[in-house]
């Protein structure tokens, strides 16, 4: 359907038209006790007005913070919507932020109230509102655990959405007519990689205008559906889910849990889908490890097939010349393996997918292509509102990030990558020096990630620019670069390398505790948790024979061949957001980790065989702990420079 942007310029007014041009259509579906329930666009917009009349008796005004803190549940976007509807600002949170992290971004951004999923994350609010004088109100949506609570400022938002009767919203009409296209949306705070997380300040014609131009490329409509499962805080979720169900008409479904998500992907059946790196790199690990149960003739079923795959897949996906005999084998291994493969995955309808945030593998990217899944990289950020470049259907190549998004201009200066666009932020919340430093007196917007644009005009990004460094040799050192060849293979989960003016690279290890255990099960290797599995001595040998892989890789690049990893250790835990390792949206801290393990780092730049670590970590349930282990350094051979081809 073709709409007048210019016209319907914000969320409120793109909300108000959908409730009469989609009217009794989908609009949100939820997941509960095992029961879908689907929300239309005109009782979704009915229920906006009634909770933003709420929100007005409780102070929120035009301007005003408001957070939103919980899984992806209806009540939460719908917080959102009538945030918006009053011309306050949403402020979504993660919801595993520990209090401390939430006390910094709810202060930082002068929250008057709170709109919460459930009763941990009441008790986290709770456990910081004397730090927080501005705000009033929490309102939770799960009442299960607070029948007790006497708060005043605890509020039910089920009981506010069920009180319908005498309620006066007719003075709405004005303030969304009034809410212009250069008004801030929603407010997003970065992920914090370097520092104190940034609040960026998105307005609507950021997100309006970038949101178009990519339902226009996917040719998005009503009759899509798509699963909000990633954090409501993460850029990606405004505009995937919210932003271009509002465009498109779509409808947005959120699964009962995290738990449930592989059998309501299935059940759902989303027809667009986006997952991390990480998220596709866990299926195909599972994919796997399930395989090697098999029996043996389903397995050479299973392996003839995806060799069939491999060759032909990705060109019948592209529409590119295939022998008949090879559509025929294709279509035989769609009907065996493929085709049951992605309903298990829940994918079967999946006709546009996309992933971003981090490398992924080759081999990884074009696996899921050969199963016939459009799958396509984008690079972004949050000050971009999202889209940077993006894949074409037809012009796919899994080294890259893609061609300019339509409108954005990318250039690189001094070997880092800079933009500009439609979607570039309003700025920094409070932060008008971090704004400055960012982007320039042209607009251009500074990426920090250093890259190059190949002949074909696709970006290909090599690591964070700050990261860069150089061994004492003076050849190049690129960290993330490494890490993610490292994480490619499957049973290395985490990586951290170190080199930069040193004489050669080494590195920590995290390994895949589910890939990892599946294969000391078939190997008959016998453990009693993480940290005796971590330290055995076959599965030093294990992952070393994956580091070699990428030394031999390394050893290709003429600028990275002195890269090639010389010692490693394997840490005795997994790096962990709880423990400030990595972000909320699992990016390693490296400073940190130089920091927390330097003795480790000492000892791999030494002649020692081992080093004794001990480590507080912080449980499930908040408490603080400490583990120790005596962690083995293994030394691996380098290829010959001689090995370099050109």
């Amino acid at each position: 359907m073709t709409r007048d942007y210019g016209v319907l310029n914000t969320f409120p007014k793109i909300l108000r038209n959908n409730a009469e041009v989609y009217s009794d259509r989908p609009c949100i579906r939820e997941k509960e006790y095992g029961i879908w329930q689907t929300m239309s666009w005109s009782t979704f917009y009915q229920n906006a007005k009634i909770l933003a009349l709420s929100l007005k008796e409780n102070g929120l005004k035009r301007g005003d913070k408001i957070s939103i803190i919980g899984d992806n549940r209806p009540n939460l976007y719908l917080t959102i919507a009538a945030a918006q509807l009053l011309g306050a600002i949403p402020v979504p949170c993660y919801q595993d932020s520990v209090a401390d992290e939430l006390q910094y971004i709810l202060e930082h951004a002068e929250v008057k109230i709170a709109v919460v999923e459930d009763q941990e994350q009441v008790d986290k609010v709770l456990e910081i509102l004397d730090k927080l004088p501005k705000l009033n109100t929490i309102f939770f949506d799960d009442p299960r655990g607070l029948e007790n609570y006497n708060n005043t400022e605890i509020k039910s938002l089920r009981e506010v959405l069920n009180k319908r009767e005498n309620l006066d919203y007719s003075w709405l009409e004005s303030e969304i007519n009034n809410t212009g296209k250069e008004e801030i949306a929603v407010m997003l705070y970065t992920s914090g990689t370097t520092g104190r997380p940034k609040g960026v300040l998105l307005s609507y014609h950021n997100i309006i205008s970038v949101t178009s131009d990519a339902c226009e490329i996917e040719k998005t409509d009503v009759k899509d559906e798509v699963v909000a499962y990633l954090p409501m805080a993460w850029v990606g979720d405004n505009i995937f889910c919210v932003a271009q169900s509002y465009i498109s008409g779509f409808c947005l479904n959120c699964p009962e849990s995290r738990d449930t998500l592989p059998i309501d992907l299935r059940e759902i059946g989303p027809t667009y889908y986006f997952a991390p790196p990480r998220v596709w790199e866990a299926m195909l690990t599972q994919v796997m490890v399930r395989m090697q149960d098999a029996a043996k003739l389903k397995l050479w079923v299973f392996n003839y097939f995806m060799d069939v795959a491999k060759k032909w897949g990705n060109n019948i996906l592209d529409k590119k010349p295939v022998p008949f005999y090879g559509r025929i084998l294709y279509a035989l291994g769609y009907l065996m393996v493929y085709g049951p493969l992605k309903n298990n995955l829940g994918l079967t309808r999946v006709r546009m997918a996309y992933t971003a945030g981090e490398a992924m593998g080759p081999d990884t990217f074009l696996f899921y292509r050969s199963l016939g899944i459009n799958l396509k990289v984008l690079y972004g950020q949050t000050e971009a509102t999202v889209f940077v470049s993006l894949h074409r259907d037809g012009d796919v190549d899994p080294n890259t990030v893609g061609p300019a998004f339509p409108g954005v201009e990318i250039k690189i200066e001094n070997g880092e990558v800079m933009y500009k666009g439609p979607g570039v932020f309003q700025g920094y919340y409070k932060n008008e020096k971090a704004t400055k430093e960012t982007v320039n007196s042209e607009g251009w917007v500074k990426t920090g990630d250093a890259g190059v644009i190949d002949k074909k005009g696709h970006l290909k990004i090599i690591d964070r620019a700050k990261d860069v460094g150089k061994l004492n040799s003076g050849k190049m050192f690129a960290p993330k670069y490494i890490e993610n060849k490292l994480k490619f293979c499957g049973i290395i989960k985490e990586a951290v390398a170190f080199g930069d003016n040193k004489d050669f690279v080494t590195c920590f290890i995290n390994i895949d505790l589910e890939a990892v255990a599946s294969w000391a099960e078939r190997n008959n290797v016998a453990y009693s948790g993480y940290i005796d599995l971590a330290g055995q001595e076959r599965v030093y040998e294990l992952i070393s024979k994956e580091i070699l892989k990428v030394n031999k890789d390394l050893s290709k690049d003429e600028e990275l061949f002195e890269s090639q990893i010389k010692r490693f250790l394997i840490l005795h835990k997994e790096l962990d957001a709880d423990d400030g390792e990595l972000t909320r949206t699992n990016k390693v801290r490296r400073g940190l980790i130089s920091d927390r393990y330097g003795k480790l780092v000492e000892a791999l730049y030494s002649e020692n065989e081992k080093c004794f670590i001990e480590t507080e970590v912080t449980f499930e349930d908040g408490r603080k702990g400490s583990i120790s282990a005596d962690l083995k350094i293994m030394d691996l051979n380098v290829y010959a420079a001689e090995s370099i081809t050109t």
